[in-house]
Parts: structure tokens; sequence; C-alpha cells
């Protein structure tokens, strides 16, 4: 494994502690700077906000710049706002203290994971982006239970602080193991642009919107659940959210190899399970071994679907990846708002604490059919190609050859690991 993927991780790292810490946080806010829980929970959306607008406008705007100079720019964007955070006076500099952290977020994982891509040989591409994502789903598991846990006991500006520091370790990791990756001679916003309005771009960003929606309608009331309806203390909250954040990271893991090996099968059967679990979840959430079973089966799942997901549109993207990739964090980020609102509006109606994981199964289902039509067209489109490359004078690759990443991507998209990163 390149040394420069762990620099990646370490990134990701960071950004996952201050994504989902807030959560952890909300009550210790709320009393420091004098304002309610609901109203601090703006502090959340401020930072999906901000990863829905930095995603395509931070990318867009970094087009013609060196991806490792592009990679330590947002770095450092994401440890200003961290530390603006910790420094914020009232509610509303730390409001615009977590919109700025966020901005980075989607752009950083955007050309993270077309970077990650590069610097591995054929047919491990996707392992090595689900290696970056490991960082992420290692912070749910170490790096929130002992933020949330240096926050109760040191101040929630302590928790900004460490984040802040851990930005700072970050850039020295990139700088240091990341090779120098120039921009490509035909790289520009219009390109970029024109490869986001690739149809089956399109189709894996609404299958993301809507299938990991379903992760989120459970996951954003993980807290209240596991007090409410598992039966579990306070003090159990941080052992339920790291059995989530094992579980992500074992989803994590297989998600590398089988999407090398069959990227659209992988997708399906993901998402498939997902809605599965979520069926499930409601009849053994009262069971509590059962229950810790389902949690760790739901971040499994749910997180098996990032990485077929994430290489599907860099792939459909052909050329100009970078702003699809991106904007796939973006979409994500919209799930995350629309299944806690989804999942908020099952609970306010009355349906009981574990009614969203049936919303979460709706999601999920929606997702897969998606996922479904695109695939189906995609099979479409590779026999007509097929049919051309027959009657050309010039033998050509088959466009679409459905089970592979190496298959489902131009044949210079990815340069081999013999050639280096050269892009």
């Amino acid at each position: 494994m390149p040394l420069a993927l762990l620099a990646l991780a370490v990134s990701a790292f960071g950004i996952g502690t201050t994504e989902f810490v807030m959560m952890g946080l909300l009550p210790n806010v709320a009393d420091d700077l004098d304002t309610s829980v609901p109203t601090a929970g703006y502090l959340v959306s401020a930072y999906a906000i901000g990863v829905v607008l930095g995603a395509p406008l931070l990318t867009g705007l970094g087009s013609r710049i060196p991806r490792k100079k592009m990679l330590l720019a947002l770095m450092a964007l994401f440890t200003v706002g961290n530390l603006a955070s910790a420094l914020a006076p009232d509610f509303g500099w730390l409001l615009a203290g977590r919109l700025l952290a966020g901005l980075p977020h989607g752009a950083f994982f955007g050309v993270g994971a077309v970077v990650a891509a590069r610097l591995v040989a054929e047919g491990r591409q996707a392992r090595a982006v689900a290696t970056m994502f490991l960082g992420l789903t290692v912070a749910n598991i170490v790096g929130v239970p002992a933020a949330t846990l240096l926050g109760q006991h040191l101040g929630w500006r302590a928790t900004f602080l460490v984040v802040a520091a851990i930005g700072l370790a970050a850039m020295a990791a990139l700088a240091r193991l990341v090779p120098h990756i120039p921009v490509e001679a035909h790289q520009d916003v219009r390109r970029e642009l024109r490869a986001l309005g690739n149809r089956q771009v399109i189709l894996g960003l609404l299958t993301a919107v809507f299938g990991f929606a379903g992760v989120f309608a459970v996951y954003s009331y993980l807290s209240a659940m596991t007090t409410k309806a598992m039966g579990f203390g306070e003090s159990s909250v941080t052992l339920v959210l790291a059995l989530f954040g094992i579980g992500m990271t074992l989803g994590a893991l297989a998600a590398g190899p089988l999407t090398d090996r069959a990227l659209r099968p992988t997708l399906y059967g993901s998402l498939g399970a997902l809605a599965v679990v979520l069926v499930a979840f409601p009849f053994t959430v009262h069971v509590q071994w059962a229950a810790l079973v389902m949690v760790v089966l739901l971040g499994a799942v749910g997180f098996m679907t990032t990485t077929p997901l994430q290489m599907l549109v860099m792939n459909k993207a052909k050329d100009a990846p970078t702003l699809a990739s991106a904007s796939n964090h973006s979409a994500f980020n919209l799930a995350n708002a629309g299944g806690a609102w989804l999942g908020g509006v099952a609970i306010a109606a009355g349906w009981g604490w574990t009614s969203p994981a049936f919303v979460g199964a709706v999601l999920a289902v929606a997702g897969l059919a998606i996922a479904a039509t695109a695939g189906y067209l995609d099979r479409g489109e590779g026999k007509r190609s097929r049919v051309v490359a027959a009657h050309s004078a010039t033998p050509a690759r088959p466009a679409f050859e459905d089970g592979t990443v190496a298959r489902d991507e131009p044949e210079a998209a990815w340069p081999s690991a013999g050639s280096g990163p050269s892009s």
C-alpha cells in the first residue's frame, strides 16, 4: 500500500471526526452559548450545507491546480474552519466556523479519491479509495467518542482545537507522502461540467441521495433509540455509536475488493442488504444483544454502498472525474439531511422511535431501483457501442462490460502502477 494512502486516511480521520462529533456535543454547546438544543442542531446543518456548496464550487475553482497543492489547500481551509469554531465568541460565529469547516469536505474526498486511484495498479483502484475512506470509518470508532469525551470534560472548544491539530498533522503527511501529480493538459471546468451531465453520473448521484438517506434516517436518531427503544442507559450511547463505526469499517474493508471484482453487483447487493437490515431492525431492537448486532450490520451494509458509488461516478465521468467525485459527497450530505428529516417526520407523527428504520428501508429500495435502472440503461448503451465497433474499420474496445471497475472505464483513464502518477 502506498504511504500516500495513509496520508489521505489521516486527513479523512480528521474530517470524519469534525463532521460527526457535533451530534454528541450539542447539549454542551447549547448550555455554554445559552441556546436550545434544537437551535444548536443548526450547527450540524451548517456543516452539511458547507459540504453541498463547497464540493462543486471549490472543485471548479481548483480545476487547474495540481492535485497535491489542491489537497493541501483544502486541508488548510478545514484547519482554519475548526480553529475558527474553537475560538468563536458566540453562536453566530460558531455557525460560520462550521460552514467554513464543511466547505472543503466534498472537494477533498473528490480529489483524494482520484489521487488514490492513480497511485495503484489497474484493478486495485476501488481498494485504494476504500483505504482512504477507512480514515472516515475509524473516526467513528475512535475519533468521535474520544472527541465527545474530551468536549464533555474540557469543554467543546478543546475538541475543535484538537481537530485543528489533526488537520495540521494531516497537512504535514500530505506534504511529505503524496507525490506531485500535475494537472492534466485537457482539464478545465467546462470539461468537468460536461462530465457531470453524463446520464450515468446523474443516476449514480441520485442513487447516493436515496440509498444513503436510508442509513441516516436511522443513524440520526440512534442515540435516542439506544435509550428509548433498546433499553440501555445514557452511558451506553458511546458504545453503540462505536459499534456502528466498527460496522462502517468492516463494510469499507469488504467494499474495496468486492467493487474491484464486480462494481454493479456490489452496489446492488449492498443496497438490497441495507433494505433487509432496516426492515428487520424494529423487530430485533428490543432484544439488547440482537440490537447491538443489527447496529453493526447497519453500519457495514450502509457503508458498503459508498465505494461502488464513488467508483461508478468517477468511471462514468471518464477523463474528468474530479467534479463528479466531489459531487458524490454533496449527494451523501443531501442524503444525510433528507434521511434525518424524513426519520424525524415519522417520529413526530407518533409512529414510534424505530419507525425511521421503515422509512430508511423505503429509501434504500428507491436507491436500488435507480441503480438497477442505470445498470439496465448502461447495458443497452454497451450493446449499441459494440454494434458500432463491429462495423468500424478499426476494431474498438467495447464501451461497457458490466462486472469490474477496470472494464467500466476508458482504457487510458488510470495509469498503471509502473507508469507512476503522471496525470
